[in-house]
């Protein structure tokens, strides 16, 4: 069985950040969410993945190389634009050829692996097997419907009157009769080529689609709320750790993990929480679940549920909260001039201001 990875997405929802940054490369817990996808595909036992890229690919090639940090073996495919899921699948017909695969989406995120799932269609050979979660607004999901025996009848795209609470999880297996779907395929409402409307076909044609429904955790990362809550999730995991430096003016408190070349200073840090490699603290307070990058510098401030990209320093700020801070940010404390709010933002940002 091969993998094919999605990374070609364009991250809309996670603007500004991903004007500059592959929105699948955004860490959580210091660790880029598309690398806790390779992990899983490497840890179910698949060596072979075509991961397809977009505009980012660069930056993403850089990050991945030839995958064999991860026990892969990594084949690049170019997307010209992001066209849909099944749009991925059809520009890796040829990779792909007459085997099995699995497709996972770059930006998702799944607890516990897909092992079992793998496995389960290896032993049971549907046309498709899918994973499915209950959510609050099936609305912004793919949507599947299920009969009184739980098998599915029936799938739909982001529809406006949802037959269920059932949405699909990023993650699909698929036997070779999905490329003959792919193909008939027209755009959607959306205008792209919906893995939903392929899953339709097979199913249209009297071929098996599987379902699991998941009760552990699932999120796609695509916004800085689903963005803090996985980093959250990952770091009540997390195992502490001592690697760099702490004063004895320095409080530790919980589960905190301290990367080698980290300097803390006169400060309290309360985990969960991660202090990246070459990042210095200074008289600041770090709070539980934030994640603090590569040579940071955090001054005179406090911060709690965040993720601080590499090389951001804060200096002076009285407190940071919910917060998703890019690479090589400055934040630092305004003048103290007549009232008035002074911003440099950039396309598509959004600002709450208490005024």
């Amino acid at each position: 069985m091969k993998a094919l990875v999605l990374a070609g997405g364009s991250g809309t929802r996670l603007r500004p950040i991903t004007h500059t940054s592959a929105k699948q490369l955004v860490p959580v817990a210091n660790k880029p969410v598309l690398f806790y996808g390779l992990e899983s595909i490497a840890a179910a036992g698949i060596r072979e993945v075509g991961l397809v890229v977009g505009d980012t690919q660069a930056e993403i090639e850089a990050a991945v190389g030839d995958g064999s940090a991860f026990g892969l073996e990594v084949t690049y495919l170019r997307q010209q634009a992001p066209l849909g899921l099944a749009h991925g699948v059809l520009i890796a017909r040829d990779y792909l050829g007459d085997e099995d695969f699995v497709m996972y989406l770059g930006d998702n995120f799944v607890v516990g692996g897909i092992g079992d799932i793998v496995a389960r269609f290896a032993r049971e050979r549907p046309a498709a097997q899918i994973m499915l979660t209950r959510v609050g607004d099936p609305r912004q999901f793919g949507v599947a419907e299920l009969d009184g025996r739980g098998r599915v009848i029936g799938l739909e795209e982001k529809p406006a009157r949802p037959k269920s609470d059932l949405a699909l999880v990023g993650v699909y297996l698929f036997s070779p009769a999905v490329h003959a779907a792919v193909a008939e395929l027209k755009p959607s409402w959306r205008g792209e080529l919906e893995i939903t409307d392929a899953l339709q076909w097979l199913l249209e044609a009297g071929l098996r689609v599987e379902s699991s429904v998941i009760t552990g955790y699932w999120k796609d990362t695509g916004n800085v709320t689903d963005m803090l809550e996985v980093n959250r999730m990952v770091l009540e995991r997390l195992d502490p750790g001592m690697s760099g430096q702490v004063d004895e003016a320095s409080e530790l408190i919980g589960r905190v993990l301290v990367e080698p070349g980290a300097v803390v200073e006169r400060s309290r840090l309360v985990g969960p929480a991660i202090i990246g490699a070459g990042a210095v603290i200074r008289d600041s307070y770090i709070g539980p679940y934030t994640s603090i990058g590569a040579d940071c510098a955090i001054t005179g401030s406090e911060i709690e549920y965040s993720i601080v990209l590499p090389r951001a320093s804060i200096a002076g700020v009285g407190r940071i909260e919910s917060s998703l801070i890019g690479h090589d940010v400055e934040v630092t404390p305004a003048p103290n001039t007549p009232r008035a709010h002074r911003l440099v933002l950039g396309d598509h940002s959004k600002v709450q201001i208490s005024s």
